[in-house]
């Protein structure tokens, strides 16, 4: 029986030869992750049913990321509550202010994800691992507590829908776009408990950091979980990080899908995602005049190295507008420490931006860049509902990051061909 990438990771896991769409299995983690936010729940329902240990000290993975540094006392509340359970249970892999960043971008850096991979997470945004060729979905809290005590989760299987992008990119266009194409294409409900399979040209020869920020938004179509099978920058990216073992898988050439979607990447814009969905996308032609307040460059969608050299390069010798904020927020301190080596800070800091410690901060509307009433930010982040961004009346337009940085300089949302 053939079958997809997503259908061989999760009967591997599962100890099945074969499975099939619908199918209910339990299977067995390599990764159960948490954060500031989601572990504390996920903790005390832990606590309830009398658990006294975790399944396995070294898989279950707590990042402290988006109420950090503490911007309240709740918020500091919830990082002491987690960072007491991970001591008290010994966790090897806790990361906490200053040893880590936004957990999506840390996790495939510290090599905690590998190809073949179950991973779940209290985040939605765990649909990222699936850029490196693993099973990698998000859960609620009560589940992760049950996977942090028995090593095992119960899951559906989900029928694959396939996003073919034949041909190149053109200049300025990323990851992100190829993502917002195909969310735009389907909807925020159109792979609904589906699993979004990217493959084609365009995928084979995309870098690790832009393939991590499409699986990364698999979500915002409703899928159940984005995958790529690995290529050989994936590969060396893996290797490079762990000597763990770990198993490629590929889907069949006759498996069966859903549906097949098809692009053509040299045709492909920039694009901007119009408030208040990630789907209200337009190309970087057709945007019009929006004069904007704010611009956001980070987060697990795009605050990777990559990105902060993509905006580096439309800043340098610019300034933001006078009237537009303009935050800088690389997504670990390795990004961070990079980008400050390679001088891409000075470039920054020259445009008037504020560069800040890695957080999820302005993203979920936390800290660091909340917006008032009225206010438009541009932001390099995954999600643009109302108020998600600070208050219910502000509004935030999503775009790769030289859309981002261009547009900090012109005021208003614009390309970097304007430059």
């Amino acid at each position: 029986m053939s079958s997809t990438i997503t259908e061989k990771i999760l009967a591997a896991h599962a100890g099945q030869k074969t499975v099939k769409p619908n199918d209910l299995l339990e299977i067995d983690v390599d990764v159960v992750l948490s954060n500031d936010v989601t572990a504390p729940i996920a903790i005390t329902e832990f606590r309830r049913v009398g658990v006294k240990t975790v399944f396995d000290k070294d898989k279950v993975v707590m990042v402290a990321d988006h109420y950090v540094p503490g911007k309240d006392v709740k918020s500091a509340e919830q990082a002491k509550f987690m960072r007491e359970f991970a001591e008290e249970q010994d966790l090897t892999n806790y990361f906490d202010v200053g040893c880590g960043g936004v957990e999506h971008a840390l996790l495939p850096e510290k090599g905690l994800i590998k190809p073949g991979d179950a991973v779940i997470g209290a985040d939605s945004h765990t649909c990222t691992y699936g850029a490196l060729g693993a099973f990698a979905t998000g859960m609620g809290s009560t589940d992760i507590a049950a996977a942090m005590a028995t090593g095992k989760i119960w899951v559906k299987v989900p029928a694959s829908l396939k996003f073919v992008y034949n041909g190149r990119p053109g200049r300025w266009v990323y990851g992100k776009d190829l993502m917002l194409a195909a969310i735009g294409r389907v909807g925020v409900d159109g792979a609904l408990y589906k699993a979004m399979e990217f493959t084609g040209e365009a995928i084979d020869e995309m870098s690790v950091d832009q393939r991590l920020s499409m699986t990364n938004m698999a979500i915002e179509a409703g899928a159940k979980n984005g995958i790529m099978a690995p290529n050989q920058a994936t590969l060396d990216y893996v290797r490079s990080r762990t000597d763990a073992p770990f198993t490629v898988y590929a889907s069949d050439a006759d498996a069966a899908y859903e549906e097949v979607f098809e692009f053509d990447a040299g045709e492909i814009e920039p694009l901007v995602a119009f408030p208040h969905l990630p789907s209200n996308v337009r190309p970087i032609s057709q945007v019009g005049t929006v004069p904007i307040n704010q611009v956001v460059i980070g987060s697990c969608t795009n605050g990777r190295l990559e990105d902060m050299r993509v905006a580096a390069e439309v800043l340098r010798g610019h300034k933001a507008a006078k009237n537009v904020r303009l935050i800088v927020i690389p997504a670990t301190q390795e990004v961070y420490r990079a980008a400050m080596k390679e001088g891409l800070f000075d470039v920054f800091l020259d445009a008037n931006a504020a560069v800040s410690t890695p957080t999820c901060g302005p993203c979920l509307g936390g800290h660091m860049g909340v917006l008032a009433a009225g206010e438009r930010a541009v932001a390099t982040t995954n999600r643009n509902f109302v108020g998600r961004m600070g208050h219910k009346e502000s509004e935030v337009y999503l775009a790769n990051p030289a859309v981002a940085a261009a547009s900090a300089i012109l005021g208003r949302i614009g390309g970097p061909d304007e430059i």
